[in-house]
């Protein structure tokens, strides 16, 4: 009798003990419900990313730790909790660098968008570095060639850019085009770190040219198939449109992947 009462005082005390702040984070992730963050800097300023037991749920700007803790529950509706071992190293890489490697072999948690939008950005992580597409590109890539402005939605909407490089994405008339991490100014910036040349972009979209020929392998490519030097020099002749190209007895280069010229 005498130990179920000392026991029963004993569980009703428990109510009056705190818990570590430790201890919700730590049980949410052993269970597959937590979110944990790093801070890491990149070519565009400090970076939080997100984590989840699927892989990484967020890449964005912020001012501070609250101010992202604050974003990611308002897109995601689910707290984030600061990570307590260091960024892994190809991670830290992949933002410090951009085009030290690609990302592909990376785990993202995508489970909030639609499967278009999974479409979409996967699509993007096939880009190579210096390399661009336009976003008619990704959305005739994914099978949904009409809907051209639904992918570039879903490009806006990336909640991990900088690994899924939509930055390597443009417009379809050429021109480079806004940038979700900060505006067109960080676009260019990380651009030109992976030698896209975003100058010589704009004057070619601006002079109307889309494809680049080479005179020798009869093909025509994108502005950056293989690298904007090596393409400017070997590739010397200029298309406004695959119609252009084809009447000139090219074809698309295996490589970028252009589109066809349309039946006339």
């Amino acid at each position: 009798m005498r130990e179920s009462l000392t026991l029963t005082r004993g569980l009703r005390g428990l109510r009056l003990v705190k818990a570590p702040a430790t201890l919700l984070p730590e049980v949410l992730r052993r269970v597959g419900l937590a979110d944990s963050y790093w801070r890491v800097e990149s070519p565009v300023g400090t970076v939080y990313i997100a984590h989840s037991p699927a892989g990484i749920s967020m890449v964005t700007r912020a001012k501070s730790p609250a101010e992202f803790e604050a974003a990611f529950r308002r897109v995601h509706g689910r707290p984030v909790y600061p990570e307590r071992h260091v960024v892994p190293a190809e991670i830290r890489a992949r933002i410090e660098r951009v085009k030290a490697r690609n990302a592909r072999d990376l785990r993202f948690d995508l489970r909030e968008l639609s499967e278009f939008e999974r479409a979409v950005l996967l699509k993007a992580l096939e880009i190579p570095p210096g390399e661009v597409r336009p976003s008619s590109w990704i959305a005739r890539e994914i099978g949904h060639p009409g809907a051209v402005r639904a992918a570039g939605s879903a490009l806006a909407k990336n909640p991990v850019p900088l690994l899924i490089p939509c930055h390597r994405v443009v417009r379809s008339d050429g021109h480079i085009g806004k940038y979700s991490l900060g505006g067109p100014r960080n676009k260019r910036t990380l651009l030109e770190i992976e030698g896209a040349q975003p100058e010589t972009l704009e004057r070619l979209a601006a002079s109307g040219v889309r494809y680049l020929g080479n005179a020798k392998e009869k093909h025509y490519c994108y502005p950056t198939c293989g690298g904007v030097s090596t393409l400017l020099l070997s590739n010397s002749v200029r298309f406004h449109d695959a119609r252009e190209a084809a009447d000139a007895g090219y074809h698309p280069c295996k490589g970028c992947r252009p589109p066809l010229a349309k039946a006339s």
